[in-house]
């Protein structure tokens, strides 16, 4: 048995290359897992999946070994019904073993649709009931400070999402209370069930409004490695001299490395028949052989 003292975080990829190998994978297993599944979000879980990496393989102190390592970094996915990607990720690093991610959706499986951490423990937190998982990335902070110790707590959520009130008394909260131990990530898609969020509730724009509300915001594409990799380091790493905490607005394009699924909304919540599977895998092992 592995100890608490003699665990360490897991090793980095460096690659900026082999980080985007990965992706590509997690995007071939996340229309694998849903098309198999018959049900499931293929949009928004194709949407995160840079940032995902991003937090796993580079950014996140955590420990596959030791999923219970009481100095790991929190990550909770308050728009849970983008979980497919976090199995897939949780798989990739280890966590899960990759024959498990057929079962998505099934009875009796670990990986519901929508985070179960009593199905699952290694999750953070029951998410999917949208609008929650800022409140809760709170009281990780909070508790974290109070204990005096120096992980970080990452919650990412939904533009849709957004649109719920209990974000914004959340939003308000954080900052009054110099919680720098917290970042929220907006998959911002521009995207939700029913259409475009600028026909429905605009939420824009997002970065104005969060540094308005006294968080550090920044804007990125969230699909550019090389822009999402240094905004998750200095939220995490950085001198936070004014005791914020960190909003990273990543715009994304939902379901991004699928060509007929990628700004489409019809593909919010349906998921791919057996002949859309093949052509979307054929697609990404194409894609494969460039990166």
């Amino acid at each position: 048995m592995t100890t608490i003292a003699d665990v360490t975080a897991a090793p980095k990829v460096e690659s900026i290359a082999e980080l985007k190998r990965i992706c590509n994978r997690l995007r071939i297993e996340i229309v694998k897992m849903i098309g198999a599944a018959g049900s499931g979000h293929p949009g928004g879980s194709l949407s995160e999946v840079e940032l995902l990496t991003a937090l796993y393989f580079r950014v996140l102190r955590h420990d596959p070994r030791n999923p219970e390592w009481p100095e790991r970094d929190r990550f909770i996915l308050s728009k849970g019904h983008g979980c497919p990607a976090l199995y897939a990720v949780l798989a990739e690093t280890g966590y899960l073993d990759h024959s498990v991610l057929g079962t998505l959706r099934k009875l009796g499986s670990p990986l519901q649709g929508h985070p179960d951490k009593r199905f699952l423990p290694v999750l953070e937190a029951n998410t999917g009931s949208l609008g929650q998982g800022l409140s809760i990335g709170i009281g990780m902070a909070i508790a974290a400070k109070l204990d005096k110790k120096d992980w970080h707590t990452f919650v990412m959520v939904g533009d849709g999402e957004i649109q719920e009130g209990q974000n914004w008394e959340a939003a308000m909260f954080a900052p009054y209370h110099k919680l720098e131990n917290l970042t929220i990530i907006i998959d911002y898609n521009h995207q939700q069930l029913d259409g475009f969020t600028k026909d429905i509730l605009d939420v824009s724009p997002l970065r104005e409004k969060f540094e308005a509300f006294g968080w550090r915001a920044v804007e990125i594409d969230g699909h550019d490695l090389e822009q999402v990799i240094p905004a998750l380091e200095e939220a995490r790493n950085g001198k936070n001299k004014d005791a914020r905490p960190t909003c990273i607005v990543a715009n994304t394009v939902k379901g991004k490395g699928v060509s007929f699924m990628e700004n489409n909304p019809e593909w919010h919540g349906v998921a791919p028949k057996p002949d859309q599977v093949s052509a979307a895998v054929t697609e990404l092992q194409e894609k494969a052989k460039h990166l």
